[in-house]
């Protein structure tokens, strides 16, 4: 006879261990104080700076971008204030080979990854040529589709394995996206073929205006992965020092073969969901927003680089001015770029025109030549 097994069945009370192993893994707190010194990222002082002057430009990215949505010289816009932590940081851990598959509020990582600002000014506005990445560039534009980024970069991450690749694909969405069915289907097809991805989830609270206790009874997003066999971290996403370690660390595994990560930054939008209607006074209160202001990451940066000699005001103020004049000017060649004809959207969609459209096309070239 076996040994026999004298364990109570109680699935309740695994489910409830499971969970509370998910602590949140922090660095800095509130007030800039390094709580987690063995956690502390071998970065140099230069390094530091680096990862300020791009969280501050980004700030001043998003007023300058909400501000010209407002004037209607941008279209789509999704704002980005309270995240830089979560986005920026996250993105400093990577190295320029590595793929970054956006969703629709990422466009200062692939700003930062070096498509050309006034590029990404053109995708607000729909225009193709705001799609059409410069040679080396490794982005792919933003995807609309909430979620849809998850199974398309479990196949890039597939295709880096299949080449040898020391590079990973990184992606993210937020709360909501962890609710379709992408999240899930992409996520189990990297676990399984162990993929270098690395699955960020920037749980900013509302999905639009779903709290993030209505979108999933699991007290965590970040132990989903654990499910698909993949190592999950749930990070302070207003920490960027945080944030950049566990990305560093999930980007290590991945290029010594040991598959996939599931990250959740803990993050807020200050802003709407996105600018095209979006009210978020009538889903969120003004204790909430206090509360997470008094988060700030970028506030939250600063003390901690003033206290080492790294930052100060005239810093600030001298990334503060060269933001605003490399908008203006990334704006003015968006302006100056022709203005996206309706035969440009019908001959970049096929090589070879279908019937129909060869007839579409020619009647539109006629009202264009006039």
């Amino acid at each position: 006879m076996g040994e026999k097994i004298t364990k109570v069945f109680n699935p309740a009370e695994t489910l409830n261990e499971i969970e509370n192993k998910f602590e949140m893994f922090q660095i800095l707190n509130e007030k800039g104080e390094v709580v987690n010194p063995e956690a502390l990222p071998d970065l140099s002082d230069d390094e530091l700076v680096e990862l300020m002057t791009r969280m501050v430009y980004t700030r001043i990215l998003d007023q300058r971008s909400i501000s010209l949505n407002r004037q209607g010289r941008l279209g789509f816009y999704a704002p980005t204030a309270g995240q830089e932590a979560s986005q920026l940081a996250s993105h400093f851990a990577l190295e320029k080979d590595d793929w970054i598959l956006p969703g629709y509020r990422d466009v200062p990582q692939i700003v930062w990854h070096g498509l050309p600002l006034w590029k990404a000014f053109l995708f607000s506005r729909g225009h193709f040529v705001g799609n059409q990445i410069p040679e080396g560039v490794n982005v792919v534009p933003p995807q609309i589709i909430i979620g849809a980024q998850y199974v398309q970069t479990a196949g890039v991450a597939l295709g880096l394995k299949k080449r040898g690749s020391k590079t990973v694909a990184i992606t993210y969405t937020g709360d909501g996206g962890s609710s379709q069915g992408d999240f899930y289907e992409g996520i189990n097809f990297a676990g399984a073929q162990k993929t270098p991805a690395i699955f960020i989830v920037q749980n900013n609270q509302y999905a639009i205006s779903t709290p993030r206790e209505v979108q999933t009874g699991a007290k965590t997003i970040a132990q989903k992965g654990i499910a698909a066999g993949i190592p999950s971290t749930l990070v302070d996403g207003m920490d960027a020092l945080a944030v950049y370690v566990a990305t560093k660390d999930a980007r290590d595994r991945a290029v010594r073969g040991e598959g996939p990560s599931l990250i959740e930054t803990m993050c807020y939008r200050y802003g709407p969901h996105t600018m095209s209607g979006d009210d978020p006074t009538r889903y969120r209160t003004s204790d909430i927003d206090n509360e997470w202001a008094a988060k700030d990451p970028i506030v939250r940066f600063r003390i901690f680089l003033e206290g080492k000699g790294l930052w100060n005001e005239q810093k600030e103020t001298e990334v503060i001015e060269r933001a605003k004049e490399e908008i203006k000017e990334a704006i003015k060649k968006a302006d100056e770029t022709p203005k996206q004809k309706v035969t440009d959207l019908i001959s970049n969609m096929f090589e070879e025109l279908p019937h129909n459209l060869k007839e579409q096309y020619e009647i539109y070239k006629a009202k264009e030549s006039k």
